[in-house]
């Protein structure tokens, strides 16, 4: 194959090598991050998607020789840190992926650069602290140290501290904790028949992520009032702990797969028995879709359970292709600035959450399709909370366009974000629902 310009194939993602020596072997990494840098060097089309890619050019045009080979490696840290792992380079802007024979994977490279980074002890306490969601999430359910952490967070002099403290920015949105958390306040499904479509399973099993689990519980329930309505039978999956992602993005992938050891077992067991399995935050579904399938690539459990899991609405179009999906609905919802994350882009399964809001009669969406910012912890850092915002000001302003009745993403910590530029921006404060919380509202339920 020559070293054409551009690829004209589907990008395909290779396995994750992280087991073997050569992966934390700081030399060859280097020399990986100096090969790929140089491509990005050349090309910059990049340039506008986040951080990251100006951090690296403003690197090399102030180096000696106007080349990567005069950026000192020690700054390479300098560009690692700016990415938080969202893939859309990879998937959207650039031509160099594989199968093009250059090879570059650069969301998995920096990825290999943070689990570098993790393993030689040099990931401060709070980025350990923010993504240890199952020890976080111990704090929601109980009444009053979910009142006292609520509060504080919503406390200037309080958040002030914890930026000093631990480099929490001050003025960065942080959920609070759920008084009740989903799993133990989740109803029990009716006992509807199995329809099985010729897309679709019948059944539906619900792993509910730590986020609706711990901090907004209502996205949960929104999706059991929906299967609920449209007759399907669910249940809750038996155990569950945090998908990894959040360990992913700090390179802790030992951490991962200390999770993904925990959750499989579960998940697969569910697959086996012919259910879907419907995540309802976004970078969940993408960590079963994609990330874990990568990193366990001959874990035959890993690859069923890929096969298994569904975005709700990736279900309910399909359902509605079925004929299955109820379409009795009540309630208009005007105008719907909807924000397409990341971590959905990616998953290659089309505009589904649009596709089905558009389904609602009265309905009109204005959709965004960019990055907000967020991007999980990033956002929240001291250092990056004004680069987060940066990266969203095209965002809040495409929201604020025709009037919205309400603002909504499927990544619901996106939600917050936008909402959050949007007020800061000067424009009008507009109700922040998620889209499974615009569905049931739809159907009146």
């Amino acid at each position: 194959m020559s070293n054409r310009e551009g690829n004209l194939e589907a990008p395909t993602r290779h396995p994750l090598d992280w087991k073997s020596e050569d992966f934390y072997n700081e030399d060859s990494l280097n020399k990986e991050l100096e090969r790929v840098f140089d491509i990005c060097h050349g090309c910059r089309r990049c340039v506008s998607l986040c951080g990251t890619f100006p951090t690296l050019f403003d690197l090399v045009d102030a180096s000696p020789t106007m080349e990567v080979d005069g950026i000192d490696k020690k700054d390479y840290r300098k560009v690692v840190d700016q990415c938080y792992l969202c893939d859309v380079c990879y998937m959207t802007k650039c031509p160099y992926t594989p199968p093009h024979p250059w090879n570059v994977d650069f969301p998995h490279l920096m990825l290999r650069a943070k689990a570098v980074k993790y393993k030689k002890g040099e990931v401060v306490f709070r980025d350990k602290f923010l993504s240890n969601t199952d020890a976080l999430g111990k704090f929601a359910g109980i009444p009053i140290v979910t009142q006292t952490v609520n509060a504080v967070n919503q406390t200037k002099f309080a958040r002030g501290m914890m930026e000093n403290a631990i480099g929490v920015d001050k003025d960065a949105w942080l959920p609070g904790f759920a008084p009740k958390k989903f799993r133990s306040g989740a109803a029990a499904s009716e006992s509807y028949p199995v329809k099985d479509g010729a897309l679709t399973p019948g059944k539906v099993a619900v792993y509910s992520t730590c986020y609706v689990n711990y901090n907004e519980p209502g996205i949960g329930h929104d999706l059991l009032a929906i299967l609920d309505h449209n007759e399907i039978p669910y249940v809750l999956v038996n155990k569950e702990v945090c998908c990894g992602m959040p360990k992913l993005e700090q390179g802790d992938l030992v951490g991962v797969e200390e999770k993904k050891n925990i959750n499989i077992p579960h998940l697969v067991k569910l697959a086996k028995e012919g259910y879907a399995i419907l995540t309802p935050i976004p970078s969940c579904t993408l960590m079963y879709k994609q990330e874990l399938p990568l990193m366990f690539p001959d874990d035959a459990d890993t690859q069923l359970v890929k096969e298994a899991i569904w975005d709700p609405f990736e279900y309910f179009i399909s359902r509605n292709r079925d004929g299955l999906l109820k379409k009795d609905f009540k309630q208009p919802l005007g105008n719907v600035s909807y924000h397409i994350p990341c971590h959905s882009r990616v998953q290659n399964v089309g505009r589904k959450t649009a596709e089905t809001l558009q389904l609602v009669p009265g309905t009109t969406l204005n959709i965004v399709e960019r990055c907000s910012g967020h991007a999980g912890t990033f956002g929240v850092k001291k250092e990056f909370h004004a680069t987060a915002m940066k990266i969203g000001k095209p965002v809040f302003k495409a929201m604020a366009n025709n009037a919205p009745d309400y603002i909504s993403s499927d990544c619901q910590l996106a939600g917050h974000h936008i909402e959050q530029g949007m007020v800061e921006a000067g424009s009008k404060k507009t109700e922040m629902a998620h889209p499974l919380a615009l569905l049931r509202k739809a159907y009146d339920l």
